[in-house]
Parts: structure tokens; C-alpha cells; sequence
């Protein structure tokens, strides 16, 4: 199975001349809790999380809706690619504390977004069908 299995369809992006408002609205939009931010050739430059919200705009006193992404985005961003396995990406959030994990070509361009809460319902189907059919065996 690919890592891309496991990601948001249509992750939450925004370009590099957004604000935290249009980020905040993208995530709100795709039910993310991160939207990657790209440059003008679809290229991850950041991310922009709920714990960016938190700890660099909800208590400085500025307005979301001026505030450009550039200046509060996390970067440099831990990323993957589609040969990375669950299991790694998995392993690279755990150790970095990191619940959104882009997914990208070898050139840098998005093609999703890797949630922990995707990669944990997806377990969790599966072994609530390896219970189910040790059960009826």
C-alpha cells in the first residue's frame, strides 16, 4: 500500500502570498489540521499548522487577515516522498512531534498531505477486520 493510500484527497495548500486568515480558512475548508504552502510552481515552502496558529499568531495581537504566511509557516519542512513507507513517515512524526507530514515528488512539488489521524484510522480499520474475522473463524 502507498503512503498517497493514506493522505488527505485534497490536502490544504495555500500560495506564499497568503495570510494566516486564507490558511486558516483552507484548513477549516478541507477539515486539516495543516495546509502546506507552496510557491508559484507547487513546490513546498512551509507549513502552517494548528500549533502555528497557537504559539506564533492566537496571542500576538495581530490580525490574521494581515498577517502574511511567510512570516509565521514552519520551515524547513520534514517531508516524504511516495517511496516512503508508512512506517518511516510514521517513525519521522513520532520523533519530531509532527502530526502533518507533506508528501512530495523528488522535485518538491505536493501531491498530499500524510495526517497521524489518517494513518491511525486506517490501522484501526484494519484491525477491527482482523478481530472480526479471528472471530467468525
Amino acid at each position: 500500500m502507498s503512503i498517497l493510500d493514506y493522505c488527505a484527497a485534497n490536502p490544504a495548500v495555500v500560495p506564499l502570498t497568503a495570510t494566516v486568515a486564507d490558511a486558516i480558512d483552507a484548513m477549516m475548508l478541507r477539515r486539516m489540521g495543516a495546509a502546506a504552502v507552496i510557491d508559484e510552481h507547487g513546490i513546498v515552502a512551509g507549513v502552517f499548522t494548528e500549533r502555528d496558529v497557537m504559539t506564533r499568531v492566537a496571542h500576538s495581537g495581530r490580525d490574521p487577515r494581515q498577517v502574511p504566511i511567510i512570516d509565521v509557516m514552519t520551515t524547513p519542512v520534514l517531508m516524504a516522498t511516495k517511496s516512503t513507507s508508512i512506517a518511516e513517515a510514521t517513525q519521522v512524526m513520532i520523533n519530531h512531534q509532527k502530526r502533518h507530514l507533506p508528501v512530495v515528488e523528488d522535485d518538491g512539488r505536493l501531491i498530499g498531505i500524510l495526517s497521524i489521524r489518517h494513518v491511525l484510522e486506517r490501522k484501526v480499520d484494519e484491525l477491527t477486520a482482523q478481530i472480526s474475522e479471528s472471530a467468525t473463524v
